[in-house]
């Protein structure tokens, strides 16, 4: 038997995790195109970062932000009711303390009733105005933002190490599996060419 044919396997894996692995490299190298015998080579990310900034800023204004859930969110009567024990300290603070360093005068005819009163009074307008205010500003906020365009405009200028870094930093569990896969995929296809072999020697 010749035992050199247990040696194709392991050829065999270690073809199938290099070339998988080369294959990972050229997704990010080379950065600049190079020409190798008239063809010109670059790394897929690089030579694409604009295409992937472009449909990944499309991707985040149309799927993963939407501004109709920041308007609802923000005029959600739950989140505005959050906000009014602050709104209603100060405004106290204003009518108890403020006013009456500003105008000593008008204070002195404010009792602690009337206080009370403006107060509540106070706080009911607050009450209807917050969820228009919020609203108003969601709407003021759309317009100023181009999301898209912020996101396009950003990964458009990551350099090609922090692009690399960034998709190594989300996908290196894939990037390592896709290698031993290979790997794997290889020695079965080794183990399948000795079994050819010693069955038709």
């Amino acid at each position: 038997m010749n035992y050199w044919l247990f040696l194709i396997p392991l050829i065999s894996a270690f073809i199938g995790w290099f070339t998988n692995w080369i294959a990972i490299k050229m997704l990010f190298h080379p950065r600049e195109p190079k020409k190798i015998l008239g063809i010109t080579f670059q790394g897929i990310f690089p030579k694409r970062q604009k295409v992937f900034a472009e449909k990944l800023g499309r991707l985040v204004s149309e799927e993963l932000v939407s501004f109709d859930d920041i308007s609802h969110k923000i005029t959600d009567p739950k989140n505005i009711d959050q906000m009014i024990p602050f709104v209603e300290d100060h405004i106290d603070n204003f009518l108890k303390v403020k006013l009456k360093e500003a105008m000593p005068m008008v204070s002195m005819f404010i009792g602690e009733k009337t206080i009370t009163q403006l107060k509540g009074i106070f706080m009911e307008e607050l009450r209807t105005l917050f969820p228009m205010m919020m609203e108003k500003y969601a709407t003021g906020l759309r317009d100023q933002l181009d999301l898209e365009h912020i996101v396009v405009e950003k990964v458009s200028r990551f350099s090609s190490d922090k692009l690399e870094k960034i998709l190594h930093q989300i996908m290196s569990k894939e990037f390592v599996f896709v290698e031993v896969i290979g790997g794997v995929l290889g020695f079965i296809i080794g183990l399948i060419q000795v079994a050819i072999t010693l069955a038709t020697s």
